[in-house]
Order: C-alpha cells, then structure tokens, then sequence
C-alpha cells in the first residue's frame, strides 16, 4: 500500500481496524437490503456508512464476492503505461552478445500467437529473476520458432478501454502475483482452492496441464498429470507426465488435503456458484476448476452450482446471485492470445454492469483477475519462490465495489501491496468467518487495503463498452474450449 493515497484519518482506520472491520463482516442472504450477521459483535458504529444510505438504511456491506477470470496477460501487457502503476517502457532480452535493452512495443489486443507459458518457459522467462529471457519462447504451430520482440509488448489502452476505465474508478493492483510459475489449469485450481499439492506431506505439485482434455474427471482414461516433487533444500524436480488421473478421488491421500473453498463456504452454509462456458458435451467440461473435484462433479452440485456463463445475467435480474461466485468467459470473450479476438474487455464490462445496475451492487466486490502471464513481458521479478513453484509472475487485478478505496483526489487507486491467489480467497474466507484452507491463503495478504468501509457507498456509473450487455446476453456460446495450455 502507498500511505500517501489516503487521508491520514482514512489510513488510520483502514489500517489500524481492518482487522476488527473484516472480523466484523456478515452474510446477508440476499442483495440490497438485508443487515449483515456478524461472527465477531457489531460493526462499531463508527465504522457504518452515514443512515440513509444505501437500501433501507442497512450496513450494506459484502454480502457477494464475484472473481470474474480472464486469460493469459502480464500486467505489463495491459498495464504497462497505466498512470502511477509499476509499468515498464522497456525490458531485457537475452543475446549471445548478452542482455539489452528493448522497447515495449504498442498492439492490438487481438493476437494472432499463443506464447508458452508452462513451468519450464517460467523458469526460463524468469531467468534467476533476471527477467530477460522472454524473447527465447516458443509461439505454437501459427507462430513457430522464437518469440524474439514479439513478447514485450503493451495492449494500445484505446482497445481495452473498459480495463482502464475500471482501474481510474476504482482499485488497480499492480503487484498481484500467480499462485505459481505454471498455465490456466493450475491457475484455475489456485482460484478456489491457492494451492494444488495433491499429498498429506504437501510435497507434490501439479504444474502445467493434463495430458489430455478435458481437464477433470471428465478427461479420457489414461489421462495423467505433470507433478512438481519438492525435496528441501533441493531444487524442485518437474516429473512429466507421471502424475495422477485429474481427479480427486485419483489422488494419493487426497481425503481432506485437497479442500476447496467450497467445502468452506459448504460448511457454513455460504452459497457459491462457478459459471463456466458449455463446451460439447456437458456444462464446462474443459474450464471448469470443479471438475476436478470428484464431489462436485460426482454429486448434486454438478447441477445445482454449476452453470453456463450466460446464466450470470439472468441470475443477477432474478435475484439469484450467489454469495461467491466464480466466473468464466466464453472462449470468444476471453483475452487469450492465438485466435484475434477483441471481445474480452466488453464482456468484463457486460458482467460489471450488470452487478452495479442491480440491486446487488451495494453489497458486492467484483474482482477481475488474469489467470497466468500467457508468455507476455513482465518487469517485476517474483519477490520469492517457495517449495512448491510460485510466486508466479505478476497479473493484472481490478477490485471493483461501492467500498473500494479512492486515492486522495477521488476515484481510481493503485494499490501496491504484494498480493497472490490466496489473497482473494484469504478475503472470502475473512468475510464470512470461514477459517483457512491452510495453503497460500495463510501467508498472503487479504485484498482488504482495496476497500474502505468508512466511506458511503459509491453510486455506480455505467463502464463504456463496444459490445453492449445485450449482445453478449444474446450470443449464442461458441463451444470451443477456453485454453489447451
């Protein structure tokens, strides 16, 4: 966090009572208008938002948490000359004369490559924290040999307008970092459960992507992992393709070491719902976290928690919005590099202002969150790795919410605490008193520096989009998988 964004009595409260604030946090099972239970005594009076405000005088505060998941950007590559952020104008790329220095080179959003970003291309990216080896990664079959300059680059801000408007209104995070070095599988894993050791020890990873799709207990028989082993103080050990079948019920010991924040929000009766795009076959076979998860897949949340991603605007008209929600984009709307799409920014938008033209908005965060880094250049060297291949590289995070904190003269904050996965599920557990996981949601920092309850809750003002809620309410899903890496 950057003091000087804030008043000094405005700092002192969000510093000095975040604790008691978010201890202080309650469910409200419906949007609007319902007073918040609390688990650890009152809002103190100090604390609330001025009477009248909002729905019914109510606290209105988090009663529903979105995590909204886009694919496969640094935040370099959307963020890079966003205003008081840690951007880059250049980076360093690797030569046999050695490093130099190269220019961040202004495109389109729509890319016609898909950059590698496995654990092994993360190491080399990374380079001992040198960062400069971006430009040695492979493009795929439409871009074959090395990436060369094509990885430092910057989106032109005029294309993905929405995104910086969502960050000059409310909160930037430009030191989110992955959960670990690896692609969209795992990442997807980190978002509901911030880890995925599969043993009671907590020594072996998954890492990069099953051996087939789609990725679950829905993959064909003889699918298998990639495993990280970890042997302290040895380096980690990457087994390719020796791990298990991709589903829970598969993996060593897994009874009760592979909890998800759902069997949180399950035992205290917090409703959740994961929206994830249908692919053939079935309700979001291929990107969807859950079909991982044997009890969920195998039992009747496959059908009652589980929905289509369209299903989110009818569920935010009828009332129906669930207390957590997980939401991902149809393969068309998503901001995966490879097939020259342009619709990701006007889809977030869709979603945003869906939340904040309804009745829920008062006592919703939205958070927008990228996946993994997708092969793009990213300046900021990870500030440690752990036993189990993270932290990752850093990845855009947008908090959107009628509390999210404004810097100090008005709207639009760059927050600069450190930041992972776990932050956002450290969050969601701290709201409704849910305890921890105990993966990375122990170690890392809660994203409450990106609100500030002591103020009124802010009046949305709808995002400027291309594509309107309506077209995206109306297009028909494209069955195409959301990734393969």
């Amino acid at each position: 966090m950057n003091p000087g964004d804030v008043g000094p009595l405005q700092s002192s409260f969000v510093r000095a009572f975040g604790a008691v604030l978010i201890a202080a946090l309650g469910i409200a099972s419906c949007a609007g208008g319902s007073s918040n239970a609390t688990t650890g005594g009152d809002v103190p009076s100090w604390l609330s938002p001025a009477a009248g405000s909002g729905s019914g005088g109510s606290s209105n505060y988090i009663s529903h948490v979105v995590v909204v998941i886009q694919e496969n950007r640094s935040f370099d590559d959307l963020f890079a000359t966003f205003p008081g952020a840690d951007g880059a104008s250049e980076g360093l790329e690797k030569l046999a004369s050695g490093d130099q220095y190269v220019s961040l080179q202004e495109v389109d959003l729509a890319s016609p490559c898909d950059w590698g970003h496995s654990w092994r291309t993360y190491l080399k990216d990374w380079d001992k924290g040198k960062m400069d080896e971006f430009n040695l990664e492979g493009g795929g079959v439409k871009c074959p040999g090395k990436a060369g300059t094509a990885v430092y680059q910057y989106v032109n801000p005029s294309e993905i307008g929405p995104y910086w408007t969502l960050a000059q209104q409310y909160v930037l995070a430009d030191h989110m970092f992955q959960t670990q070095g690896s692609g969209s599988f795992t990442a997807h894993q980190d978002l509901i459960r911030g880890g995925t050791t599969i043993d009671e020890s907590q020594t072996e990873s998954l890492v990069d992507f099953p051996s087939h799709h789609p990725w679950g207990c829905d993959s064909p028989p003889g699918t298998v992992t990639t495993l990280l082993i970890s042997h302290p103080p040895k380096a980690l050990k990457r087994e390719f393709d020796k791990g298990p079948f991709p589903c829970t019920e598969d993996f060593p010991s897994s009874g009760g070491y592979y909890e998800t924040l759902r069997d949180l929000l399950d035992a205290n009766s917090v409703s959740w719902t994961y929206y994830s795009p249908p692919v053939m076959g079935g309700t979001g076979g291929l990107w969807n976290a859950f079909d991982a998860i044997s009890a969920v897949r195998y039992g009747p949340e496959w059908k009652t928690n589980i929905h289509n991603t369209n299903d989110l605007f009818s569920d935010i008209s009828g009332g129906k919005l669930a207390n957590v929600s997980w939401v991902v984009p149809d393969d068309v709307n998503s901001d995966h590099p490879g097939d020259g799409k342009d619709l990701g920014p006007s889809w977030v938008a869709s979603v945003v202002n869906a939340i904040g033209e309804s009745s829920y908005w008062n006592s919703t965060a939205i958070i927008v969150v990228w996946d993994d880094w997708g092969g793009f250049y990213d300046n900021v060297s990870p500030p440690f790795k752990d036993q189990w291949g993270g932290l990752g590289f850093r990845v855009p995070m947008i908090v959107v919410s009628p509390y999210a904190r404004e810097g100090s003269s008005g709207p639009g904050l760059v927050e600069h605490e450190q930041y992972e996965f776990g932050s956002i599920l450290k969050f969601i557990e701290n709201i409704w008193g849910l305890g921890q996981l105990g993966t990375t949601d122990t170690r890392a920092a809660s994203i409450i520096d990106c609100f500030d309850f002591t103020q009124q809750p802010r009046q949305f003002q709808e995002i400027g989009s291309s594509y309107t809620r309506a077209f995206f309410e109306h297009q028909k899903p494209s069955y195409l998988p959301v990734d393969s890496e």
